[in-house]
């Protein structure tokens, strides 16, 4: 099956000039979804991961279904003021600005085997303040996946000390 076909481009979205790769066909497709689900398993089966953290909101959709494959608990990593009890914080640069995240303090215990996913991987910010906050609470991270990866952003070098998954590249 063909994922990129089921991609679809969206101009000037979230602001012109922004070309913005919109998942949401291939998740309207059962069999697709599916597909995509079972081979990021597999994909990441051999690492034997503990935990698996995704930041809000598409990478929820592609975390929680491979955390319950791989039998690993679910980390959901989010914006300010949407997690209910005491969190730790990191602020990253978007290619359209800045943002803070948040986790709850009390997510990772220290020596867990950390699997960071989100949906795409553009200039690195979103996963690198991910990845500064599984770190803070002393998780060890053997792994970063995505279903699609912007090269032509050369992200992959501010990730160097990680393997790197990505399914799909533009």
């Amino acid at each position: 099956m063909n994922l990129e076909e089921k991609i679809r481009d969206v101009p000037d979205f979230p602001k012109k000039g922004i070309v913005f790769k919109d998942i949401t066909p291939l998740l309207q497709d059962a069999a697709a979804f599916r597909y995509l689900i079972d081979l990021l398993t597999e994909s990441c089966r051999d690492k034997k991961v503990e935990v698996v953290v995704a930041a809000e909101a598409r990478g929820f959709i592609l975390g929680a279904p491979l955390a319950y494959n791989l039998g690993a608990a679910f980390v959901p990593v989010r914006k300010p003021l949407k997690l209910p009890t005491e969190c730790i914080s990191a602020e990253y640069s978007l290619e359209y600005g800045v943002d803070t995240l948040h986790m709850h303090k009390d997510a990772i215990l220290p020596g867990q085997k950390v699997l960071v996913i989100d949906d795409l991987l553009a200039t690195g910010g979103t996963v690198s303040a991910t990845i500064e906050l599984v770190e803070e609470l002393g998780g060890n991270i053997i792994g970063i996946a995505f279903l699609i990866e912007l090269t032509f952003l050369n992200a992959r070098h501010r990730l160097k000390d990680y393997p790197i998954i990505s399914l799909i590249k533009y």
